[in-house]
């Protein structure tokens, strides 16, 4: 694991030099996955390098992990309430449906969701900018195989560090920085709702989508359920459609 870390830690400064920028910026949920990539970027640019909260009605229990994350990796933090603003824009879009009749009940917790995921795309945009920074992913192997990312939310970003990893091997890596130990056990959750939880909403475990993209046999049941996420979401991870006029 040290060689890993020291391989993707050279690889994050070569992304930097190569984009001729600062440095690195990472939204830190409270979450594995974010608080890996916070210790990384740090050690990557202990000088230049930024993690952002930005909480939406976010559990205390979710800010204090965030918070902690903060503190055990020494770097820079910046907390960017977007609560009163998601409220804001999602009640002026509803209002706006609503008056037209044709507002979708069914489809109303996913989009707020990945309203929120959004907003928070665009907050760390505007620091990079600022920063003159690169905005880094926390998708890991079994995410990104299955599509579990919002689209222009947590899916926009410059770089992803550890795209490569499964989920227990992020598990690993974190206890090998120093990650508190109560994120490395706690149950995945994009914090998309009250009680959300990664592996409720999808209807399988990390554990079975790991060993499937591994090559390992699972429960037919798991495995129909990843190839159909897979499947579903190939528009995430494919280049986009372009139409081209004919010569």
């Amino acid at each position: 694991m040290e060689k890993q870390v020291e391989k993707i830690v050279q690889w994050l400064i070569e992304q930097v030099e190569k984009a001729g920028v600062n440095g690195l910026i990472v939204g830190v949920s409270g979450g594995l996955d974010s608080a890996v990539v916070a210790h990384l970027i740090k050690r990557a640019f202990p000088d230049d390098s930024l993690g952002v909260l930005m909480p939406i009605h976010t559990s205390p229990a979710n800010m204090t992990h965030a918070n902690n994350v903060i503190e055990s990796c020494g770097i820079n933090g910046m907390t960017v309430d977007l609560s009163e603003t998601h409220e804001i824009l999602y009640s002026q879009i509803k209002t706006k449906l609503n008056d037209k009749n044709e507002f979708r009940e069914k489809n109303d917790q996913l989009a707020g969701a990945n309203l929120r995921a959004r907003l928070r795309m665009s907050t760390l945009y505007t620091l990079a900018t600022n920063y003159n920074y690169l905005v880094v992913g926390t998708d890991n192997a079994s995410e990104f195989y299955t599509g579990y990312f919002t689209k222009y939310g947590d899916g926009g970003v410059d770089i992803l560090p550890i795209v490569d990893f499964t989920k227990q091997e992020v598990r690993e890596m974190a206890a090998y920085l120093g990650v508190p130990a109560e994120i490395v056990s706690k149950k995945p959750s994009a914090d998309l709702w009250e009680d959300q939880t990664d592996e409720d909403e999808m209807g399988t475990t990390y554990d079975k989508i790991d060993a499937y993209i591994t090559g390992e046999e699972i429960p037919e049941k798991d495995k129909e359920i990843i190839e159909k996420m897979h499947r579903r979401t190939a528009h995430k991870r494919d280049p986009l459609p372009q139409f081209k006029k004919k010569k």
